[in-house]
């Protein structure tokens, strides 16, 4: 091997290297950075408190907010509260996938359908959802049925569009190319229809996640006694703001896990698109 080969080899594998450590870089980026941002977070919250003299009614400091984490941890009404919180998120998020991939495979192979059927379902999310928490009170009382009637109507909508997308993203050459090979039925929905809609239909599934959490802690707010969200209005009442804020804490965290649920199913349901590819 020459004097050049051996240079030119030399160069190809220190690319190598560097490549193979830009991506083990990538990869844990967000694993150094976000515990990193926390902590400088939780430090100019004290700063800011320390400097400013907040008042504890108005702002607790961080170690206040942690000591009350804790200390409603211990607590099994914490615990049912929480049980509560969750079954009317995941209830109303499963029933919301369901009827927005349903609705969406509907108006986006059905052009008749979809212009009899958009006007109410634009009204339905135009309308202000505060207003329309007291008639799911009035009509299915301050359990949980109404909370997850607010999860369904809050998150179906972008699982809708998303699907909607999805099947007219399907070329019209794509389906002639299964027309003109005679492909069966099961063959064209296995090999066209799902791979194609799949990964918008989870595009919106993941966004519906956020909008889930939403909707539970905004119907327990407005007309509830149990739950997370009723919770946040019992402590605020009760002037114990270090107990709010660990509530709060507590529902962000849960709220940040689901998410991440939700949307480590994209690796799994759709390894071959883009969108799998992102660390």
């Amino acid at each position: 091997m020459t004097s050049s080969e051996l240079s030119t080899e030399a160069v190809l594998d220190a690319e190598r290297r560097r490549h193979s450590l830009l991506a083990i870089a990538d990869r844990y980026l967000t694993w150094v950075t976000t515990p990193l941002l926390i902590l400088a977070f939780i430090g100019l919250w004290k700063l800011y408190i320390v400097v400013f003299n907040v008042s504890p009614f108005m702002l607790p400091p961080p170690e206040a907010v942690g000591k009350s984490l804790l200390e409603l941890m211990s607590q099994p009404f914490f615990w049912n509260y929480f049980r509560i919180t969750v079954t009317e998120i995941v209830s109303g998020f499963a029933i919301a996938v369901v009827i927005g991939a349903v609705l969406g495979v509907l108006l986006g192979k059905l052009k008749l359908f979809e212009r009899i059927a958009s006007p109410f379902i634009v009204a339905s999310q135009v309308t202000p959802k505060v207003a329309l928490m007291p008639l799911f009170l009035l009509w299915m009382g301050f359990g949980m049925q109404s909370k997850i009637a607010m999860v369904v109507l809050l998150s179906f909508f972008p699982v809708m569009k998303s699907t909607i997308l999805g099947v007219r993203s399907i070329s019209p050459e794509q389906r002639d190319l299964f027309t003109v090979i005679q492909a069966p039925g099961w063959k064209r929905v296995w090999s066209l229809d799902i791979p194609a809609v799949l990964p918008y239909l989870l595009t919106g599934v993941e966004t519906a996640s956020v909008l889930a959490v939403t909707g539970a802690i905004v119907g327990e707010y407005l007309g509830g006694n149990e739950g997370l969200g009723a919770m946040v209005v019992m402590t605020l009442n009760a002037m114990r703001v270090d107990q709010m804020f660990a509530t709060i804490v507590a529902l962000a965290c849960f709220g940040f896990i689901f998410y991440a649920l939700i949307a480590s199913i994209r690796k799994v349901a759709v390894p071959w698109h883009d969108s799998a590819q992102q660390p």
